[in-house]
């Protein structure tokens, strides 16, 4: 059989291995499948890009940290002492929230360690989380001025005025003014009243009265009421008010109260407990306290209750007072009768203005002579009074006319129904001085934790002291045994002091180990010039008393014709070497309380003391003991008699009664 030669099978072979369908098959298949890889590979290409955009924004670099976390702790102490936390805190229904004495961008507590992301991810929720948040500015207790010293009350009132406005712009408020009714007060409150006007314009009370949107009583953005206070408690205005003539017509009509009494403690209690339900009950409103008087209050035992309740309410009290005296209980006042149809010569009376701190811790010793520079400012007001206005978040004003810090102020330049007070010291400098405004308990613990304290509070407590009480300087020979007596009785007054400075200086002694540990600048200056001052006082006194026993034994004079002796002070000690030691030591506390606390009233006191010198030395002199000459009248004693006085013209000039000072 020829299989070549047959023609059949020879053309399928001629046209290919695939006939036509395949071939259209397998090209459809290729463009297909073309087609599908091409869009797979563009979201990849797509996602390529992305992340790399990603990267290119936003780089996070790994870095091998080997540092070990730890866990966050379960619970952070604080050293800090915090007040009144928990159940027994005066915030009540806020006490949950976080408290802190000083508000900080930083937490005491520590956060958990941050690890860097790794996956880069958008979380998307349904639920809203809500923020953690600290500390609430508004619910932080906020501590009060301790002194701000001004020359009038018109100052002060135009400070409160923009806390009041303050106050305002948070929520409606309630103004309580109480007025001190002693005398010593009288035109304070006279000028008070008359720049009333002024003050509740610029709170725009008068234009709130006839706006008719504050036409109902609990509408009214700011209600005022009036206490007056002396032995009795009066509230003059028992409805608040936002009737200007009506405050004014209280204030005018305030009594003067003659008793010598202030209880001015009293009188902020019972004016909070009257009104405290202005902020329990809707609508609530802020309550103030400003307070016009001129003693520290004959009621300071009801301090601590009354700084309570008023922390307690959240009420500030504002006192418009005196700068306390440093170091002292009482000071003069400069009173003139009111009446000018009565003597207005100026006379003088004491009041309780101080002190400046709970006890007094300054020692009672003055100054040999005449050169005092007490009584001065101690740069804050009353201790009680201050405490409350710091405690509460107030102010308190320290006003006096005479306020001057360049000079010293004259007793005649004292202003009437003012204290004299020689010196005032910058308040920028006192600043660092505070006193410390504690409760007693946490005052005398504080105290007896630093035996520099205690010591110096103890020598402060005794009464106050003398130094040589104008000692005798100058002895005439008239004969050897009578100058002996002279001597003799000199020595009297300094045997009497030497034992009551060497007991002072036995008590402050006991703190010497602690001195060194004491941080309060306050403390420090008053250690320092206490055990300086009794330290040049005994020093002195036993000098003295040496310098009359060496005369007593025997001294020439130089030049035959003196007759006297006459001691004065040297700043030399030639009376034996411990007292030389002493009277270096004294310098060195006094000259250090100088240097180191420069333009305050501890500093003045030291350069003061170290004025007068320490030793002593005796110099010669000569006394004329001849009798003075005997001057006869010229007429033989017949004076020319006095001319006739016009009786008439004396009726008319005739002295305008005087009046003895009242209580102030």
């Amino acid at each position: 059989m020829n299989i070549a030669g047959d023609s059949r099978l020879s053309e399928p072979i001629a046209e290919g291995i695939f006939d036509r369908d395949t071939v259209s098959f397998l090209a459809s298949l290729t463009v297909h499948v073309g087609l599908l890889l091409a869009l797979g590979y563009s979201t990849y290409f797509q996602e390529q890009n992305v992340r790399d955009t990603l990267t290119i924004v936003a780089p996070l670099e790994e870095t091998d940290d080997d540092t070990e976390v730890l866990p966050p702790e379960d619970f952070f102490m604080n050293d800090r002492p915090m007040a009144e936390v928990g159940a027994n805190s005066v915030a009540d229904a806020e006490m949950a929230l976080s408290a802190a004495e000083i508000l900080s961008d930083i937490s005491d507590v520590p956060s958990p360690a941050e690890l860097n992301p790794v996956d880069i991810a958008e979380v998307e929720v349904n639920n809203v989380i809500e923020m953690a948040t600290g500390l609430r500015i508004d619910n932080l207790p906020v501590r009060g001025a301790a002194g701000e010293g001004t020359t009038g009350a018109v100052g002060a009132i135009d400070r409160i005025t923009q806390d009041i406005l303050l106050s305002l712009e948070e929520r409606k408020t309630l103004v309580i003014w109480l007025f001190d009714q002693s005398g010593s007060l009288t035109r304070q409150r006279a000028e008070i009243n008359e720049r009333f006007d002024r003050i509740y314009h610029e709170l725009g009370v008068i234009e709130a009265a006839g706006n008719p949107a504050f036409a109902r009583h609990d509408d009214k953005p700011l209600l005022t009421s009036v206490v007056g206070f002396g032995q009795q408690v009066n509230v003059l205005i028992d409805k608040p008010t936002d009737n200007l003539a009506e405050i004014k017509e209280a204030v005018a009509g305030m009594k003067q109260d003659d008793s010598g009494t202030e209880r001015v403690f009293t009188a902020i209690y019972t004016a909070v407990e009257k009104y405290r339900r202005f902020r329990s009950e809707a609508p609530i409103r802020n309550i103030m306290l400003i307070v016009f008087t001129d003693e520290v209050g004959d009621d300071q035992v009801g301090l601590d209750k009354t700084v309570n309740l008023c922390r307690r309410l959240e009420v500030p009290v504002y006192v418009v007072g005196v700068p306390a005296p440093f170091g002292r209980d009482e000071t003069l006042v400069k009173w003139v009768d009111p009446d000018p149809n009565y003597d207005q010569s100026p006379q003088w009376g004491a009041v309780s203005q101080g002190p400046e701190t709970l006890f007094p811790e300054r020692v009672k010793l003055r100054f040999m002579d005449d050169e005092d520079p007490d009584p001065m400012d101690s740069g804050f007001g009353p201790y009680s009074l201050t405490r409350l206005c710091y405690e509460t978040g107030g102010i308190y004003f320290s006003v006096h006319p005479n306020r001057n810090v360049n000079r010293t102020v004259g007793r005649g330049e004292t202003s009437p129904f003012s204290a004299h007070l020689k010196h005032f010291f910058d308040p920028e400098v006192m600043r660092r001085y505070r006193p410390d405004y504690l409760p007693a308990k946490e005052y005398l613990r504080q105290v007896n934790e630093n035996k520099a304290r205690s010591s110096l509070l103890k020598a402060a407590q005794l009464s106050w002291m003398n130094q040589l009480e104008s000692p005798r300087l100058r002895f005439v020979k008239v004969s050897e045994a009578e100058l002996a007596t002279d001597l003799a009785e000199a020595q009297k007054g300094a045997a009497k002091l030497e034992p009551q400075l060497a007991g002072l200086y036995s008590t402050l002694e006991i703190g010497k180990p602690d001195r060194a540990k004491e941080t309060s600048l306050r403390w420090q200056a008053g250690y320092d010039l206490a055990m300086g001052r009794v330290m040049a006082a005994g020093v002195r006194a036993e000098g003295y008393n040496a310098m009359l026993a060496l005369a007593k034994r025997g001294m020439k004079f130089s030049n035959e014709k003196n007759n006297t002796w006459i001691l004065r002070h040297d700043s030399e000690i030639s009376t034996g070497s411990q007292l030389a030691k002493a009277g270096k030591e004294a310098e060195a506390y006094l000259q250090r309380v100088v240097e180191e606390h420069p333009g305050t009233p501890w500093a003045l006191l030291a350069a003061r003391e170290l004025k007068t010198p320490l030793g002593w030395k005796w110099t010669e002199a000569f006394t004329d003991l001849s009798p003075p000459p005997n001057r006869t009248a010229a007429n033989n004693n017949n004076n020319t008699p006095r001319p006739a006085s016009n009786d008439q013209k004396q009726m008319l000039n005739k002295p305008a009664p005087k009046r003895p000072v009242p209580k102030l």
